[in-house]
């Protein structure tokens, strides 16, 4: 069954895709979900030419995600994670967070466009995610995760506990 997507539909393509699927998937799932569109003639007809129409935006916006990527990928992004025995992490690391250090550098990126390797990060060192900006503009952007000093120094600085002793008056 031909169908024309609507909208984006992970690990199938993108809005305006034309793509074949499964009779049951695409009736059952796609269509009443307002996920696709039966790919008849006219429907067909009708998108190249708003696919025409929209080339000449599509071309600036893809320069302006190719610029927006050079601009990510220069950063020196480095998380902070409580770390316990060796390189561990206390916790996890995902997409989430990446995208959370990003927006604190000047880049809004939304978390859904973030994929980490393994979806999540478990030990401190160097990663690369993957960041699709646009449908044709998809780049690694390298990060590393390290241990928080600061929670660190919070550890070490608690004194240890002071013995008490009872010292009757006879003893003094």
């Amino acid at each position: 069954m031909e169908l024309i997507l609507i909208k984006d539909v992970e690990n199938l393509g993108f809005s305006d895709d034309l793509v074949t699927v499964k009779n049951g998937y695409g009736r059952n799932f796609l269509i009443p979900q307002g996920f696709a569109k039966l790919a008849t003639l006219s429907a067909k007809k009708v998108l190249t030419e708003n696919l025409k129409q929209r080339a000449f935006k599509e071309q600036k916006t893809i320069e302006d995600a190719n610029r927006k990527a050079k601009a990510i990928t220069a950063l020196e992004i480095k998380i902070k994670a409580k770390v316990g025995t060796g390189t561990k992490l206390f916790g996890s690391i995902n997409n989430t967070d990446v995208s959370k250090a990003i927006d604190t550098a000047g880049f809004e990126i939304d978390k859904k466009f973030i994929s980490l390797p393994g979806s999540l990060i478990k030990r401190t060192g160097k990663y690369n995610a993957k960041i699709r900006l646009h449908r044709n503009v998809i780049f690694d952007f390298p990060f590393e995760v390290i241990e928080d000093e600061s929670q660190k120094k919070k550890t070490k600085a608690k004194p240890a506990p002071k013995k008490v002793v009872a010292v009757s008056k006879e003893e003094e």
